[in-house]
This record gives C-alpha cells, sequence and structure tokens, in this order.
C-alpha cells in the first residue's frame, strides 16, 4: 500500500511539472492584473513587428515606430521604465487571443476599435484616427480606388478590419489573407495580388521604404479609431491608460512623437488629435 501511495504521489508530481513544462513552452499567461505587473516594474506589451513607422521590430533588435512610443509613454505613466518593457508579437489575428490569455497586459498595434472586439475585450483611446486605403505598384495606374477594384485580388492580413471591410463591402473582389502584412507586400512585388489594402497610415510607411516602387492610391473609405486594447472588465487599467494618453496629446508628446515616426518615415502632417473616449 505504502508503495502504491508513493507511486502515486511521485506519478502525480510528474504530471504536474509536465503541465508547468508545457504552459511555459506554449506562452501560458499570468493571472496578474496590468496594474499589478506595473508595480513590479513589468509589462508585456503586444506590438507590431513588420509596420514601418509604426510598429518595427529593427534588425539589431529594437524597436522603432509611433505605436511603440505610444506604448512606452503609457508605460511609464504606469511606473515602468523601457527596459522593464517586454514587446511580443501580436500579428491581427491573434491581439484578442494574447489579452484574453494574459500573454500580454495590453496591446497597442494598430487595433481599431470595433463593436465585435469590445465584445472579447476592452479598449482606450483612441490614440489615433487612421482610415483604410490602397497600395499597388507604381506602374499601377489601373487601380485608382476602391470602385475599381472588381475582379482584382486585394491583400490583406486575417483577422483584420481591412479585410473584413472589403469581404462585406466589395464582394466582387478576390480576397487574400496572410498572417502578416509583409507576406501581402510579397504578393504584391510578384504580381499575385494586385493591391494591398489596410489603413493609409500603414501604407504610407510600406511605401515610404521602397520610394518609387509603390503608391498608395484614392481617399480613405472608412474611419478607423485606434485604440489600446486590454483584458475586459479592468476598469482600473482602462481608466489609467486614458488618462496617460490624454497627457501624452496635451502635453505634446503626442505630436513630437508622430513627427519623429510617421511623420519622418511616410513624410505625413501630423493629423487632428483624437478625443479619448471615456466609456
Amino acid at each position: 500500500m505504502r508503495i502504491n501511495r508513493a507511486l502515486r504521489i511521485a506519478v502525480g508530481a510528474v504530471a504536474v511539472a509536465v503541465t508547468a513544462a508545457t504552459t511555459a513552452a506554449c506562452g501560458g499567461g499570468s493571472d496578474k492584473t496590468a496594474l499589478e505587473n506595473a508595480q513590479e516594474g513589468e509589462l508585456t506589451i503586444g506590438v507590431k513587428y513588420d509596420q514601418p513607422g509604426l510598429g518595427l521590430r529593427n534588425t539589431d533588435g529594437t524597436y522603432s515606430g509611433f505605436d511603440i512610443e505610444v506604448a512606452k509613454y503609457v508605460a511609464s505613466k504606469l511606473g515602468v521604465q523601457p527596459d522593464g518593457i517586454t514587446f511580443k508579437e501580436a500579428p491581427s489575428a491573434q491581439r484578442e487571443t494574447l489579452i484574453e490569455n494574459g500573454q500580454v497586459d495590453f496591446v497597442v498595434a494598430t487595433y481599431s476599435i470595433t463593436d465585435a472586439r469590445k465584445e472579447k475585450v476592452d479598449f482606450a483611446g483612441p490614440y489615433y484616427v487612421a482610415g483604410q486605403s490602397l497600395l499597388v505598384r507604381a506602374d499601377n495606374n489601373e487601380i485608382t480606388g476602391p470602385e475599381s477594384l472588381k475582379g482584382k485580388t486585394v491583400c490583406s492580413v486575417t483577422g483584420s478590419t481591412p479585410a473584413q471591410n472589403i469581404q462585406k463591402k466589395y464582394p466582387d473582389t478576390q480576397l487574400q489573407t496572410y498572417d502578416t502584412y509583409s507576406l501581402c507586400l510579397e504578393g504584391l512585388n510578384s504580381g499575385a495580388v494586385a493591391a494591398v489594402t489596410t489603413d493609409d497610415i500603414i501604407l504610407a510607411g510600406y511605401a515610404s521604404q521602397a520610394p518609387g516602387k509603390y503608391k498608395v492610391v484614392g481617399e480613405k473609405f472608412t474611419t478607423e479609431n485606434y485604440g489600446i486594447g486590454l483584458k475586459k472588465g479592468d476598469q482600473d487599467t482602462r481608466n489609467k491608460i486614458n488618462d496617460a494618453i490624454a497627457e501624452m496629446i496635451s502635453s505634446g508628446a503626442w505630436d513630437t512623437a508622430f513627427q519623429e515616426t510617421v511623420g519622418k518615415a511616410a513624410s505625413y502632417e501630423t493629423p487632428q488629435t483624437p478625443q479619448v473616449d471615456r466609456y
């Protein structure tokens, strides 16, 4: 009996160890709130890795872009210094999952606020207002806006608002989706897709990386409010992030961050500042 009991204890210990190791390997999240993690001087923030001027992981392992600057400013107002921030890639289709599972404290990744997303996560902000547009090769004169997309293959990322807009509003268009916009650009380069669609500010950043190769065409045909996504029901964190965004705007730090990132990358003038939503 004692041997069997000892064996059961040993087996149970092994099972616990295996479960813990599996959870760690799969990137299991924390049960702590963002503010609790911030009190310990650490935050994990979801960002894009492949959006020049907005959220870009550079070849030397550093991060740059407007979203990165917003994330760092908010973190500082929560008491976390840059060396206490861990940036984690947040592809469009994974943002809600990363938040819900506690793998990130919040997401700053060109994340449009929508009613459907608010069923799963909460948003602070908006901290920027963008609009959907189209990127084509510089020698393409056929596509001048969404009205000229009929029969064309257009690329966007899985789970993104721009992809959903194309599906719903332009059914005569063939939609191709990938996990990242960089794969869409590869398709544009090869001729597999005729255009890439997402927010104008993102497309301008890509165009700025290869002058003369691409162009943004047509007028913006949606309004996209970029918010900071966080765990649903965490009102305390949401309030503090809203306060940080409002202070960033009023202090002039928002304008400086924009001009040093998107403005420099894409020759964009600073747009009108957004009104933080206190819903």
